[in-house]
This record gives structure tokens, C-alpha cells and sequence, in this order.
């Protein structure tokens, strides 16, 4: 056990960050001290927030502390999902295998293409006028 009785993990997607803790508890989750439903207003997100806690069948039965910070909200919502399955395997190292066969470790690398000098933007170029 880490310090103060929670497991910690660290999520990241894009440019979002998300620092978990977890500890065992009565199901309790919050993100930025806001509700998943107040904080993530799209269903989408908020199966996302929510499928580590699925895969592991641990939903009800640990709270998680979230800080979410950078990037948007699809971005925030990935690294939760994948903070919170690095706090479950320190909670538990059982589950490895299955968070894993879901692919709910695995850091999605995609970031933003940087814009170059003389486009309009990564591979935007200006239109090619012949006349």
C-alpha cells in the first residue's frame, strides 16, 4: 500500500494528464472533486471513465480520486480510463491479464502533428493555382 492507504496510477493521452488514487471503499468516484456526470457530460466519456472499473469487476467496491488536468475532455477521459487500471493492478497484480486483454494499458501515442513553417497548418498547404 502507497502512502495514506491508496493505490496511485498515472494516465496520459494527448496533452491530459490524470493522477489517480484508489483506495477499497463503498464505490465512491470522483474527478476534480466533481461527479463523473457533472465533470464528463457525453455517455461516451463517461463508459470510458468507468470500463477500467467494469473489466475488473470492482465497480462499487473501491473509491477513486481523480486530478484531470490538460488537453480536452476525450483526452481527460482516456487518462482516467488508463489511470485507473495502473492503480488496479498496484491494488491488485491479478488483474494484469485482464486489463491488459482489453487494452486498457496500453498509452495511445497519437498526439497532434505540429503545424510547419509556410502551411496553414500540419499538411494544409495553400491552394495551387495554374492560371
Amino acid at each position: 500500500m502507497d502512502n495514506g492507504g491508496y493505490f496511485w496510477g498515472t494516465g496520459r493521452r494527448k496533452t491530459a494528464l490524470a493522477r489517480v488514487r484508489l483506495r477499497p471503499g463503498k464505490g465512491e468516484l470522483k474527478i476534480n472533486d466533481r461527479t463523473v456526470e457533472s465533470y464528463f457530460p457525453r455517455l461516451v466519456w463517461q463508459s470510458q471513465v468507468w470500463q477500467s472499473l467494469r473489466t475488473a469487476s470492482v465497480e462499487g467496491k473501491v473509491d477513486v480520486f481523480v486530478r484531470a488536468s490538460g488537453g480536452g475532455l476525450t483526452g481527460q477521459a482516456g487518462a482516467v480510463r488508463m489511470g485507473i487500471a495502473r492503480a488496479l493492478i498496484k491494488l491488485n497484480p491479478d488483474l494484469r491479464g485482464a486489463l491488459k486483454k482489453e487494452g486498457l494499458l496500453t498509452r495511445d501515442s497519437r498526439m497532434v502533428e505540429r503545424k510547419k513553417f509556410g502551411q496553414k497548418g500540419a499538411r494544409g498547404k495553400r491552394q495551387y493555382s495554374k492560371r
